[in-house]
């Protein structure tokens, strides 16, 4: 049996954004994506940075350490995006996601970091195959909020993990075994936000090749709405056979799509994949001769082959470039009140997005106001407002009422771990009432460390352990005459009367617990 990966990619901006940042580079051996960050022109240097660093693993057999290799890529690409803002400050803030697969011809290694995804079709079932890096995602682990909850939740893509430059990134690092017959798909959050995970299975279950499966894809994101860049790949595993002479000639040629296709990677270090098929195909921004073969009558793309979808409307050049000159566009090299007129809507849509992502991180910051929780402050269970996460370095959450009187070392061990964790709260009704589950039970334990004894008549002390002192100072007495009133004896045996005074103190010098307090006392720590 011999395996290959028949593949296709595209990248479209969206219906919303100005510039697509995306990024996405598929090859006989590679498949990744990356969804660039950071405004102005620093989130498409990224994502081209990041795919110019790792595409060289696409030149040879990968070895057996997949990895290893995976792994190095990765720290460094973020090293690159680390020297490049030390060069240009401007540059600052910039990052992106990225999810790549590195096949060897059996199996599959998979590196991801970001909320770009990767799914896995197999016998008709979609299976997501990496979790998304957010916020969100880590706030649905903890049982926090529901999955459909995180569909709408105003946060969700504030990103916990990214390739940003800043000190040493965490990827998560798998290897799968592959079988004839799989399709698997990598995407930016623009395809998978939009479109549903139902439609995605059955698109993707659907005997189109993967080149209209690509573009199907698309088009489903933006009747969605598309609301950002949309970029996938689409990659089926085939069984060519040891026969099939023209199995290396057919669907070989590496395609790159995106913002590393329209601003290749322009510095030195980068400099040698141009002279790669892969390089050449970022050089030209479109695909090399022959990739897919451009649509009848379409110029500068790579569509569907013939008979399929065809280029989606709005295409331009590369395979997805939103914005092709349309009727009633005036051309760019227009002077007058045209020109002025267009640059004037920019700068009022440039004024809109900034509105909007102003009001989202305010909604976002209020939202974490009504979020409570229970920690520890100091060496007190205190409540907090917010939600135990930190952003940029800064802290969201405060200490909303500390409560003096409930001492963290006083809780039994797993109470004490509970809540040094945090406790979740549903609001700050939930929370008090947690404090006070725990308040109740530091009241018992710091009684038990101060020597507390059951309360006269209390049912949890055995009926027999009052007159036990008894038999003890006087055995032959006991023995001899049983039916002698036990409080003569008490009355005439100092150690019996020794033990029985705290408990009935009226001074309070020895504290005392109910039988409901007994409970909780076994559970309290050695004093």
């Amino acid at each position: 049996m011999s395996l290959v990966l028949r593949f296709a990619a595209g990248s479209h901006k969206g219906l919303i954004r100005e510039g697509n940042e995306d990024s996405g580079y598929a090859g006989p051996r590679l498949l990744a994506v990356a969804d660039g960050m950071g405004g102005a022109a620093a989130g498409e240097v990224a994502s081209s940075e990041v795919l110019g660093s790792i595409v060289r693993l696409d030149e040879d057999v990968p070895g057996a350490d997949l990895l290893t290799l995976l792994g190095d890529a990765v720290q460094g690409a973020n090293d690159r995006l680390r020297q490049m803002v030390e060069e240009d400050p401007q540059l600052e803030g910039m990052g992106c996601t990225l999810t790549a697969m590195l096949w060897t011809g059996q199996r599959m290694g998979m590196v991801h970091v970001g909320d770009s995804r990767a799914y896995l079709l197999r016998d008709g079932s979609l299976t997501q195959i990496t979790q998304d890096h957010t916020w969100v995602q880590r706030l649905v682990d903890e049982g926090r909020i529901t999955p459909e909850e995180a569909e709408t939740h105003p946060q969700r893509s504030l990103l916990m993990r990214a390739l940003d430059g800043r000190g040493q990134v965490e990827p998560d690092l798998s290897i799968r075994e592959v079988r004839a017959g799989d399709r698997y798909l990598i995407c930016s959050d623009g395809l998978s936000g939009p479109v549903s995970h139902q439609t995605l299975e059955e698109t993707l279950g659907s005997f189109y090749s993967p080149e209209q499966t690509v573009q199907e894809l698309i088009q489903l994101a933006l009747r969605g709405g598309g609301p950002d860049n949309i970029t996938c790949i689409v990659a089926d595993v085939i069984d060519v056979g040891a026969t099939d002479t023209l199995s290396g000639l057919r669907g070989d040629v590496p395609v790159v799509v995106g913002a590393v296709a329209e601003t290749p990677p322009a510095s030195a270090a980068d400099q040698t994949i141009l002279n790669t098929p892969a390089g050449r195909a970022a050089g030209l921004g479109r695909p090399p001769q022959g990739a897919f073969g451009p649509a009848e009558g379409y110029e500068g793309g790579y569509g569907a082959a013939p008979g399929g979808f065809g280029p989606a409307e709005g295409y331009e050049g590369g395979y997805g470039a939103y914005g092709a000159e349309q009727p009633g566009y005036a051309d760019e090299d227009e002077d007058g009140p045209v020109r002025k007129g267009k640059w004037a809507k920019r700068s009022v849509i440039g004024l809109v997005t900034l509105g909007l992502l102003a009001g989202a991180g305010y909604f976002g910051w209020r939202w974490t106001q009504d979020q409570y929780y229970v920690g520890v402050d100091g060496d007190h269970v205190a409540v907090y407002q917010g939600i135990n996460q930190n952003l940029a370095g800064l802290s969201l959450s405060s200490v909303h009422q500390s409560f003096g009187d409930v001492q963290v070392k006083f809780l039994p061990p797993d109470q004490r771990t509970h809540v040094t964790n945090t406790i979740a709260a549903v609001s700050l009704g939930d929370a008090n009432d947690k404090v006070k589950q725990l308040q109740e039970q530091a009241t018992v334990c710091r009684k038990v460390s101060e020597g507390a004894r059951p309360a006269p008549g209390t049912s949890a002390e055995p009926p027999a352990a009052a007159p036990t002192p008894t038999p003890s100072a006087s055995p032959s007495s006991s023995l001899n005459h049983p039916a002698s009133p036990t409080p003569a004896v008490a009355a005439a045996s100092p150690t019996a009367t020794a033990t029985a005074a705290p408990a009935v103190s009226p001074q309070g010098e020895v504290p005392t617990l109910t039988e409901e307090e007994q409970k909780k006392a076994a559970s309290c720590p050695t004093p």
